[in-house]
């Protein structure tokens, strides 16, 4: 009798290894991709903070002030600190935007409808938008003018 493995034995183990190293693959990608996109996600926190500090919505008397073009993170930075971004801060946030716009202002129907609320939608953008790998992230609130 010759001892040693056959061919069918050695084809299925080589199988099964094969699919269980895939496995392990896929999973750690996966991971770090989840890590990837809780990254993006921390620094979009961070801008939204920064645009709610430089131009806080609780200040806001009139609907016309609403509207807030498109700004740097690094320009938001300026309006609310006298020291100079690091070099860290600059490479974290380079690339990100945010803008704040009001939905409804010209809407008179629909403000009415909610009662004197005015929809604002705050938006996050970042990535390379010019080649079609632009991100953002938005979330929608609501503002009242102070009587």
């Amino acid at each position: 009798m010759k001892k040693g493995f056959t061919l069918i034995e050695i084809v299925i183990a080589t199988v099964i290894l094969g699919l269980g190293m895939g496995t392990i693959l896929f999973s750690v990608s996966q991971s770090q991709k989840t890590m990837l996109g809780a990254s993006y996600q921390s620094v979009v926190q961070e801008v939204f903070d920064l645009g709610e500090m430089a131009y806080p919505i609780s200040e806001v008397k009139d609907e016309d002030e609403l509207d807030i073009s498109e700004l740097k993170a690094s320009e938001l930075w300026e309006i609310i600190s006298k020291e100079r971004m690091s070099k860290a801060q600059e490479d974290k946030f380079y690339g990100y935007t945010w803008e704040r716009e009001c939905i409804n202002k010209t809407d008179t129907e629909e403000i009415e409808r909610l009662g004197g609320l005015y929809i604002v939608k705050v938006t996050v953008r970042w990535g390379d938008r010019y080649r079609g790998h632009g991100e953002n992230e938005s979330y929608v609130t609501f503002w009242r003018k102070p009587e």
